[in-house]
């Protein structure tokens, strides 16, 4: 039987340097040397087990790194300190000036604008296509395309990517397929399914408290030695570097990660299939309606069911923003960017995460105003959260009242 992610993770031990239970963490930002030798041995890279400086590493940040690492099945990872942190040293790595992208044209917003117009200044041009054909990725890429990316789980319209024909087709043309998996920790294993790297913003699901944004590489240990590398590596010459206190306070907040991540998904698919069944436009993997339901299933991890997020469609944003601001008043949640909090997250994507995208390319990719995106919360008693949604769904006439029957 295959070692579970959840298993890897609780295999994983560390003791402080005191024998305490948690890993003590590395408060310096450098650190000193018995002999200059080794210090220029370091420099080189000829070195392990040995901390230069915490732009380059730190204890803490390897215990984390090596959490993460066990996590996604990869060799190795390199935090960072935001999830853009990781996705633009990823990049910038890979590509020189003149080079191509593929990617996915449904994808978190800041991707979206760093791939468009901020890689402009380098000649760097980036195809964005229906990740979901595989005929339009393929006939997107050119002699000179340096890697396909993709969301496992598209933000925010909830696209599945088949990450195991994309490899497929990614190692037919000799390139690698970037995946950030930030939607869907331990329900996708993108490695495991011929990802070369696997991309997170650890702000979301995998810290879950709202209180720190940070990212994460998980890659070969070529590659992550190769961003970390002091003459060229984009992540130690771009400075994205974790604070030791946050990398520490995340490593611990990773121990829950599997028993979160069942109650996100367990309470979100409550929702959406209460709401589809009352006539709104729900999107949620895991619906049968969902256009990429049968796919996701055929290689997900079902202990973690399908994932934390929903989308609704109510009709116009003017609906939209008065329902979010209503369910906030009713304590519902907050109307908040971001997901993977213990309460329920919701905001109108067009107009806030998806923002950078046009309003005609939104269009044409199906974002319609009145769509809400719900990172649903690890609520006790789903069937009451429900019956408060509706009834402030009831009030803007979004839904009509329910008759009882006397």
């Amino acid at each position: 039987m295959e070692k579970k992610a959840s298993d890897n993770l609780q295999d994983l031990q560390y003791f402080g340097e005191y024998g305490g239970v948690n890993p003590s963490i590395s408060d310096s930002s450098t650190y000193t040397f018995l002999s200059a030798k080794t210090m220029f041995d370091t420099f080189e890279g000829n070195t392990e087990g040995c901390y230069l400086y915490t732009r380059h590493s730190s204890p803490s940040n390897l215990y984390l790194g090596e959490a993460l690492a066990a996590l996604e099945g990869t060799e190795s990872a390199n935090v960072t300190a935001s999830g853009m942190g990781a996705i633009t040293a990823v990049i910038m790595q890979l590509c020189n000036a003149g080079d191509h992208i593929v990617s996915s044209r449904t994808i978190y917003g800041g991707t979206y604008a760093f791939l468009k117009n901020f890689l402009r200044k380098f000649n760097i041009q980036t195809s964005f296509v229906d990740i979901t054909s595989i005929t339009a990725v393929e006939k997107a890429i050119t002699p000179k395309t340096k890697m396909i990316y993709c969301e496992s789980v598209s933000n925010p319209l909830l696209e599945i990517a088949d990450i195991k024909t994309l490899s497929v087709l990614a190692k037919k043309y000799g390139i690698p397929l970037v995946v950030d998996n930030t939607f869907s920790p331990l329900t996708v294993a993108p490695a495991k399914l011929g990802a070369e790297i696997v991309i997170h913003s650890l702000t979301k699901f995998i810290n879950g408290t709202s209180d720190c944004v940070a990212g994460v590489v998980c890659g070969s240990k070529a590659f992550c030695l190769a961003l970390k590398d002091v003459h060229d590596g984009a992540g130690m010459l771009l400075g994205s570097t974790l604070d030791s206190l946050r990398a520490a306070s995340i490593l611990k907040n990773m121990r829950t990660l599997h028993i979160r991540m069942k109650k996100h998904s367990e309470n979100a698919h409550y929702l959406a299939e209460k709401f589809q069944k009352d006539g709104l436009r729900v999107v949620y993997p895991g619906l049968k309606s969902h256009v990429g339901h049968e796919k996701l299933k055929s290689f997900m991890n079902h202990e973690f069911g399908y994932g934390g997020l929903m989308t609704i469609d109510v009709g116009s944003l003017e609906k939209a923003n008065e329902l979010m601001e209503l369910m906030q008043k009713k304590k519902l949640g907050y109307l908040a960017v971001s997901l993977g909090f213990y309460k329920t997250l919701f905001s109108a994507p067009g107009t806030s995460t998806s923002s950078e995208i046009s309003l005609e390319e939104q269009k044409e990719m199906g974002l319609s105003n009145g769509l809400v995106r719900f990172s649903v919360g690890l609520d006790n008693d789903i069937h009451r959260t429900y019956d408060m949604m509706r009834a402030c769904m009831e009030e803007l006439h979004i839904l009509p009242y329910k008759t009882t029957v006397v």
